[in-house]
């Protein structure tokens, strides 16, 4: 019995931690919401930004993401890894240049090979101007650096 009430602590144990690291690196606020509530489904096929809805939330991988309609919501849920941001929705030309996490501006965003890049933008700040002067090489080692994070 003492074997399987540890065995049972041990298995609990592992999914909670699995389950923690699963957004341990996401920009997420205290809520667990990501991109501060903004509709992913919004950025693809609007190409513009669109706030989300407390009554279209869906939680995938213990972050919650909301959206503008229900039509919008079913579209995530068919593909939800289609939609999420590159490095975890933080500043992808941070990531790129110092490999650090970084604040965005969810309406600074750019949609490169199918994948929502996110921004950080202020005032005379604007990290997707600095990010178009040399997108590619910015892109691979915002890769190399978000691998690194991830390890």
């Amino acid at each position: 019995m003492k074997k399987l009430i540890i065995s049972s602590l041990l298995i609990i144990s592992a999914i909670t931690t699995n389950g923690q690291a699963n957004n341990e690196h996401l920009n997420l606020n205290k809520k667990q919401i990501a991109v501060d509530g903004y509709d992913l489904v919004s950025y693809f096929l609007n190409n513009d930004t669109e706030t989300g809805k407390k009554e279209f939330k869906y939680t995938y991988k213990e972050a919650n993401y909301y959206f503008s309609s229900e039509n919008h919501l079913k579209i995530f849920k068919i593909s939800p890894t289609k939609y999420l941001p590159k490095f975890g929705g933080w500043c992808a030309y941070t990531m790129a240049k110092n490999g650090e996490k970084d604040r965005v501006d969810p309406k600074s965003f750019l949609i490169i090979d199918d994948r929502l890049y996110l921004f950080y933008e202020y005032f005379f700040d604007d990290k997707k101007e600095k990010w178009l002067e040399s997108e590619k090489d910015l892109r691979q080692q915002a890769e190399q650096n978000w691998r690194k994070i991830n390890q």
